[in-house]
């Protein structure tokens, strides 16, 4: 339930921008054959014609854009970033540290200001009642803590920059990522997904053209193999982690 609770903010941002983009691509693309509504004339955006391509257009594009939100939510989820930017952190590592602090500013300023918020509180001070200068006054004050708290975390990462020595030689790294039998069908899985797709859009197979007409979804047989058998490796990690549960032998091989 964890992916799920942590997938439900995204869905909530990425749903409202799927509304916008859906209801602003008709309106500002005039492209399409099939007009579905003919609509007055705006001035600086003329004659008001919607067609069914710039429908189907917006629907698509914003259905993309709740997948990426999506993949990056699971991905945030599932890897830690610091494992990540650790990868690199041999041959970069000045640079690896530069975007790991720069990452993690953002989260742990919003902790941090809830944090505050919450303290200030159970002191009894409301942050939603008197006028609008008294709010202001108030959030003031909580901004100052903060801005205090951020000075002090920067002074306590700098001294254990120093307590490590760092900057005085060439750095050590030690890393334990061993890249076990599923690791290896999961990459495999994807690359082979990777591979299917791209044969499939260098032959033809896959690709769908919105404009000046929208084209047939599955246009023959061929297509809906090439489909399949990419959504097939993209379910291995999938079917490994029901294996893994379900089955002891499929557990201590892999």
């Amino acid at each position: 339930m964890d992916g799920l609770d942590a997938w439900e903010g995204f869905l909530k941002a990425g749903v409202f921008l799927m509304l916008v983009v859906m209801m602003v691509n008709p309106l500002v693309i005039r492209a399409g054959k099939t007009i579905i509504w003919h609509g007055p004339a705006v001035p600086f955006l003329g004659k008001l014609d919607i067609s069914m391509e710039a429908v189907y257009f917006g629907a698509v594009s914003s259905l993309r854009l709740l997948v990426i939100i999506s993949i990056f939510c699971l991905y945030n989820l599932m890897i830690n970033p610091d494992r990540v930017l650790n990868l690199f952190s041999g041959v970069a590592g000045k640079s690896v540290l530069v975007i790991t602090l720069a990452t993690r500013l953002f989260p742990t300023m919003v902790r941090d200001l809830q944090r505050i918020r919450e303290v200030q509180q159970l002191r009894g001070v409301d942050f939603d009642t008197g006028s609008l200068w008294q709010r202001a006054k108030k959030y003031s004050g909580l901004y100052n803590v903060l801005l205090l708290s951020s000075l002090e975390g920067a002074m306590e990462i700098a001294e254990s920059m120093q307590a490590r020595a760092f900057g005085s030689g060439r750095r050590s790294v030690y890393s334990r990522n061993i890249l076990r039998r599923r690791d290896l069908f999961c990459l495999g899985g994807s690359l082979l997904a990777l591979l299917a797709a791209v044969w499939g859009l260098r032959y033809g197979y896959g690709r769908y053209s919105f404009y000046p007409e929208a084209d047939f979804l599955i246009k023959d047989g061929t297509t809906l193999a090439v489909l399949f058998i990419v959504l097939f490796y993209l379910s291995v990690p999938l079917i490994l982690s029901k294996g893994w549960k379900h089955c002891r032998f499929l557990k201590s091989k892999i």
